[in-house]
């Protein structure tokens, strides 16, 4: 079954080491041979910035690794294609994978929307907010002032709609996260989990997941441990149990993955990179039918993805 996979962390980890090799690397959970080895139909690609870098160093940082999607993961490789709309999608043959750029938190852009569209430009089509805490655009899921979208952020959101680009609301804070849904044309969550389940500031209410139904939106579970289970282990089970939880609030057309590889330290047992990919398929289909697999595996992610 194809896979669409919201979120991965691999740009992050290359930035961080520039001796990792995409083709082989050893140590990401998401790179060529672990493409090859499973269903990976579109794996998005994050660019994260980490707080260590200083703030007028985040844009060319971000421009960096912008570089290295285009020179390092689909230059040396024909066989990865990069992805902007549906229409680049249908458009990959059997043997092809799509790569989309996404932007994790507006830190990058700092106040400037010129800086924005330039990423926009060079490819992104998915935007978040924030990371865990503030910047111009809003305040994140852990920063304690819970304040929503700025003007700035605002205007940010007016720019993705008008590029028609995924509006990103995990990490985003509560208050901005409702902000969104008022403001956003294309809101979605590429990777957070239920608090019901597990009472993370990470993760989403019942009243916000319900909101994003209520949008025709899409939210991914994540394989992020802390965020499953409340501890650095997990099983595929904790997958499942978020899952039928989102299925259980009306959400079954909702609800897609955003595994985090490369993004987090904790590893779900028998499912701890993309190699494994297989053995959350088998354990999908001894719940549900192939229709509603194909669904959360691929379907909902792909048909909310700006045309």
């Amino acid at each position: 079954m194809k896979i669409f996979d919201a979120h991965c962390d691999v740009l992050y980890k290359m930035f961080m080491d520039r001796r990792i090799d995409f083709q082989n690397s050893g140590s990401l959970q998401v790179d060529l041979e672990a493409l090859q080895a499973s269903d990976l139909k579109v794996q998005c690609f994050a660019i994260y910035v980490p707080e260590s870098v200083h703030p007028e160093m985040k844009f060319n940082a971000a421009l960096y690794m912008v570089n290295l999607f285009y020179e390092k993961v689909l230059k040396p490789n024909p066989q990865l294609k990069l992805i902007r709309s549906t229409g680049d999608i249908d458009m990959l043959k059997d043997d092809e994978t799509g790569g989309m750029l996404t932007l994790e938190g507006c830190d990058a852009v700092g106040c400037d929307l010129l800086k924005l569209k330039t990423l926009l430009r060079l490819g992104v089509s998915s935007v978040g907010l924030t990371w865990n805490y503030a910047n111009c655009a809003a305040d994140g899921a852990l920063e304690e002032r819970g304040a929503g979208l700025s003007s700035f952020g605002k205007g940010v959101v007016h720019e993705l709609n008008a590029s028609k680009a995924w509006c990103d609301v995990s990490h985003l804070s509560e208050r901005g996260f409702w902000d969104v849904m008022e403001w956003a044309d294309y809101p979605i969550a590429t990777h957070s989990n239920c608090y019901t389940l597990c009472p993370h500031p990470r993760n989403l209410t019942n009243e916000q997941i319900e909101a994003l139904i209520d949008r025709d939106s899409v939210m991914g579970i994540t394989f992020v441990t802390e965020f499953l289970s409340g501890k650095q282990s997990a099983a595929i089970t904790d997958v499942l149990r978020h899952l039928e939880y989102v299925c259980s609030l009306g959400g079954e057309n909702h609800v897609g993955f955003g595994s985090d590889f490369d993004g987090t330290d904790g590893k779900v047992t028998d499912l701890e990179d993309a190699r494994k990919y297989d053995n959350l398929i088998n354990e999908l289909l001894k719940y549900y039918s192939d229709i509603q697999a194909e669904k959360f595996l691929f379907g909902n992610f792909y048909s909310r993805f700006p045309r």
